[in-house]
């Protein structure tokens, strides 16, 4: 494991959002949703998500999660990502949203 200097880490904005429309996202090579999440002063951003096997569509709209918001925008298949929403891996290799354990406001940085 490379050892990452602070001012890397500072380069990387990680705020959290609220997913306000899930879509199923047919075009993706792995099942897939479309979100559109509203990061407050930040604004709304889309983004891919490979979360099918842990969540349903009509339980995500509302949930606050965590994502990476400057990162450059990425086309997946017919669809453009605009953050990268952040999961862990579990022992089935799906993954498990981050989020926040109490309702923080939109586009709240990670400190």
């Amino acid at each position: 494991m490379n050892n990452l200097q602070w001012d890397e880490f500072a380069k990387v904005d990680i705020r959290c959002g609220t997913i306000i429309e899930a879509h199923t996202f047919p075009n993706a090579k792995k099942p897939a949703y479309q979100l559109t999440i509203d990061f407050g002063p930040l604004g709304i951003k889309k983004s891919s998500a490979q979360i099918t096997a842990h969540y349903e569509l009509d339980n995500l709209i509302g949930k606050q999660i965590v994502a990476v918001v400057n990162f450059p925008p990425k086309q997946i298949a017919n669809f453009m990502s605009e953050c990268l929403v952040l999961g862990v891996y579990d022992q089935q290799n799906q993954v498990v949203l981050l989020t926040p354990t109490h309702t923080v406001d939109n586009g709240q940085p990670i400190g």
